[in-house]
């Protein structure tokens, strides 16, 4: 390789100067889909790579031996923060500190936290913040796993919970919250909104008054943490109404391809500080390339979201009036509708997502010849992707939730859970229409 001139050198060290981050032109606050192009990473740094690299190191050089100890004063909490500097990869890396930046860039959060699963954010989360004896008050229902890990997996721990139904009023709200607070120490207020596979919406605003009401300002005020994966972070922005810290699976929406696993949490600092450091310890943090991919998609996170929304408003349309159908659970419907569900989503919601819940007049012979009859669609659980899917709820991510639960739930046999692609809605109608022809 031939070594620059003293010419050349004067124009590569002006190619390597890092340039400012420009968030705002003309008084213009830049929106999140023009930031996803580039916000947290300079070409400058990278050689001039107009994308980031993936940076595929388990650790990082440290300058100097001062450095060093400042970092690892930071991972292990001596010194509130985190780390200062890159340190190792199971505490942070570019790829993950460039997408941590975007994703907190749609909701507005102070900082973001990436994992290796939905279900490892979810985790993390909880372990940061239960002690034994403790109560989780929750929602409900939630995804599966969720509520198998709260009321399985901690509770041979000594960790206890008392839920109320996603569509509950604020009397209801403060009469859980009222007994859980009697009882004890109340770790987390966990909510899931939609509900998963119900799509009944939780009201954060009333959730966040009965907290602050019967908890007050101190020091043992639990965080409301909110699983927004169905429709953040296009439709709902639940740090806005009142969350403190907002849940993903990044592998649906976020990933939005069906090749990637991940998650994430976003909120405040201090709440995020403290899941860090368990993150640090147990070491759930997605890899870089991992990191990578989702990089890419939340280029066309709005696009690939706003298609989807767009299509689902069609093929529940379709769908809300034909014979053998009982019911669509399809949250665009509440727009110009009454009652409460429809107060919650104007107030919460910009849009009606793209999955949703088809009630099939029958049972589960009914809903399998639906599922076995579709050909656009495919059949296979989780939702979000460029893809349409189309799983039943009842026999598959649901199968492990005790059947009294699943009925006072409402996730019947005759429910089919239906997430819409971007694939040409007049295509997917056709193929509703026939699959509806063998039941």
């Amino acid at each position: 390789m031939t070594k620059p001139t003293e010419d050349d050198l004067t124009g590569v060290e002006a190619r390597q100067s890092p340039k400012p981050e420009v968030e705002a032109i003309g008084g213009r606050k830049l929106k999140p889909a023009t930031l996803m192009m580039g916000h947290g990473y300079d070409p400058a740094l990278s050689e001039g790579a107009l994308k980031p690299p993936v940076f595929l190191t388990s650790t990082f050089v440290f300058p100097n031996a001062a450095a060093g100890k400042r970092h690892f004063e930071g991972v292990t909490g001596k010194r509130p923060g985190g780390a200062s500097g890159l340190v190792y990869s199971r505490f942070n890396g570019p790829n993950q500190e460039i997408l941590e930046d975007r994703l907190g860039i749609w909701e507005g959060a102070e900082d973001a936290l990436t994992f290796s699963s939905g279900m490892s954010a979810i985790a993390t989360l909880f372990l940061s913040l239960v002690r034994p004896g403790d109560t989780i008050v929750h929602s409900g229902p939630l995804y599966a796993a969720t509520e198998t890990l709260i009321a399985r997996v901690l509770g041979r721990f000594g960790v206890n919970w008392l839920d109320f139904p996603a569509g509950a009023t604020r009397e209801e709200i403060d009469a859980v919250l009222e007994k859980a607070h009697a009882a004890g120490r109340v770790a987390l207020i966990y909510l899931e909104s939609p509900a998963n596979p119900t799509n009944a919406l939780v009201d954060v605003q009333a959730v966040r008054a009965s907290r602050d009401a019967i908890f007050g300002a101190g020091d043992e005020v639990p965080p409301i943490a909110i699983d927004n994966t169905f429709l953040g972070p296009l439709w709902s922005q639940p740090l806005r109404h009142g969350a403190d810290a907002v849940v993903y699976s990044l592998t649906k929406y976020a990933g939005g391809h069906s090749d990637l696993v991940a998650g994430a949490v976003l909120g405040a600092k201090p709440l995020i500080d403290t899941i860090r450091a368990m993150r640090n310890t147990i070491g759930t943090i997605c890899d870089p390339n991992t990191a990578w991919m989702l990089m890419r998609s939340l280029e066309t996170l709005e696009l690939r979201m706003s298609r989807a929304g767009e299509n689902a408003a069609k093929v529940c349309a379709f769908l809300r009036d034909h014979p053998k159908v009982e019911r669509v659970g399809y949250l665009g419907f509440l727009a110009e509708a009454e009652g409460r569900q429809a107060d919650i989503y104007r107030r919460h919601c910009t849009g009606g997502g793209s999955t949703f819940s088809l009630y099939l007049k029958g049972g589960e012979p009914e809903a399998f010849r639906f599922l076995d009859a579709l050909k656009i669609a495919k059949l296979a659980v989780s939702l979000g992707g460029t893809e349409t899917l189309a799983s039943h709820p009842a026999g598959m991510t649901h199968l492990s939730v005790a059947d009294d639960r699943k009925q006072a739930l409402g996730i019947t046999d005759n429910l089919v859970r239906i997430s819409i692609g971007v694939e040409d809605a007049d295509d997917l109608v056709a193929d509703m229409e026939q699959a509806l022809g063998a039941v």
